[in-house]
């Protein structure tokens, strides 16, 4: 899931950022942005594989999550403006449903559970402060946020600076951002009743169910996490350089450095030298992922857009990705925006990566349990990854159609499909409208 939360908000970001200009010492200065601006964003996302990371590699991971947001920005005078970005991700999960799959008379990690971990709620919230100089060549802003599900909350603050040079042709960026996030664990049912009930296995489900295959089932390896703390810390470097008339390009890094609980809590682990305890069909754990509590991450980046004429603009990106725990990874994507009529634009689009996976990760029960660290999360493997869809954009810039008191702006509507070699597909759906105040 935080993964896609993370798309979720890159999604939003890249609809809602504006590069403003201006010039110094005139006698008269545009407004920053002339009037409150609105954006509603709505995106839909569906998936389903087979590698389950809550049973340990092997089952569903069947997920449907709806992210409803509120962008609202607020010119505070010619210089400032205020944004509050309010979000809310409502998803339901076969997959996270089996952290107590005993609800049922026939725990499987192919069936939906319906216990209160298969669905969550999550809520955030961002205020973000910029202010741009007299002359539009400096631009700082500073930013809170705060956000909190069931079992996870965080609270981050930051800020940025950008400067433009050359007649506003360059443009260099950094910024830096602080992410302090808490965790309430929750654990595999069958873990946490074992080690409540003094180590053996009296009381909790144990009562209720019948172990079967290893009827000595003994989780020795299992201990409760004692830091629920994740730190994150990350400064951005950003350069964007107007080649000519027709090509732009831009280049990125960012470093950043994580400290604490970084394991999931509630995934579990099958281990190849300790035999296999069921209840029912669904496979007891052995223990539960185990991951350092410290992970430093180098993602660098670049953008090349080209003008080809008045009816179409191509977009490329690529980013190299590498990390401490050893993965690797290499993204590129392709847009081609054509502009059907002066107010229509259709956008096909195609992004591939390909990843090389963690030293840490093992498939379903090849991890052994001397192993010092262990996940079985797909996420972290060796994968590729295709995804293709298009957009339709429409843009009025007299916003001639209105609502109440707000013309509309802009639409955007985009439909994707992620298919992953390790057999997880998934479709997105994403709609966004803009409305400027009148």
């Amino acid at each position: 899931m935080k993964n896609w939360y993370s798309f979720i908000l890159l999604f939003i970001t890249s609809l809602g950022f504006a590069q403003v200009n201006d010039s110094i010492e005139v006698s008269y200065k545009k407004r920053v942005l002339e009037s409150i601006e609105v954006d509603f964003l709505m995106s839909y996302y569906k998936q389903d594989g087979i590698h389950s990371a809550v049973a340990g590699g092997n089952g569903m991971e069947d997920l449907t999550d709806i992210t409803p947001t509120i962008v609202v920005a607020v010119p505070l005078n010619d210089d400032d403006v205020l944004t509050v970005d309010i979000g809310i991700s409502a998803y339901s999960s076969a997959s996270s449903g089996n952290i107590n799959p005993f609800d049922s008379n026939t725990p499987s990690p192919w069936q939906a559970s319906s216990g209160a971990s298969a669905q969550d709620v999550l809520t955030t919230l961002v205020i973000n402060y910029s202010h741009s100089s007299d002359d539009r060549n400096t631009i700082w802003n500073a930013h809170i946020s705060g956000s909190v599900e069931y079992d996870y909350s965080s609270i981050g603050f930051g800020g940025g600076l950008t400067k433009l040079f050359n007649d506003k042709n360059t443009e260099v960026g950094i910024a830096a951002n602080v992410y302090l996030d808490t965790w309430k664990p929750i654990y595999p049912k069958e873990l946490q009743d074992f080690a409540d009930n003094g180590n053996n296995l009296n009381g909790g489900i144990f009562d209720d169910f019948t172990v079967t295959g290893n009827t000595n089932y003994a989780p020795t390896n299992f201990v409760f996490h004692p830091d629920k703390n994740r730190n994150s810390f990350a400064v951005s470097l950003s350069f964007s350089q107007v080649l000519n008339k027709k090509t732009q390009i831009s280049i990125f890094a960012d470093i950043l450095q994580q400290q604490g609980l970084l394991s999931t809590p509630y995934q579990r682990v099958y281990f190849a030298d300790v035999d296999n305890a069921f209840i029912n069909e669904f496979q007891l754990a052995d223990d539960i992922e185990r991951l350092p509590d410290s992970r430093f991450k180098l993602p660098i980046g670049a953008r090349l857009n080209y003008y080809v004429n008045e009816k179409l603009v191509v977009r490329t990106y690529y980013r190299f990705y590498t990390d401490n725990w050893g993965i690797s990874s290499h993204t590129a994507s392709l847009e081609l925006p054509y502009k059907i009529t002066d107010r229509f634009t259709l956008i096909p689009m195609y992004r591939y990566y390909t990843q090389q996976a963690s030293t840490y990760f093992a498939p379903y029960e090849q991890h052994l349990s001397t192993d010092q660290y262990y996940t079985s999360d797909y996420d972290l493997s060796t994968f590729d990854a295709h995804q293709y869809g298009f957009g339709v954009n429409y843009t009025d810039i007299f916003t001639a159609a209105k609502i109440w008191k707000f013309g509309i702006k802009n639409i955007d509507f985009r439909f994707n499909h992620y298919s992953r070699s390790d057999g997880l597909e998934a479709n997105i759906v994403s709609f966004g409208i803009k409305f400027v105040m009148q």
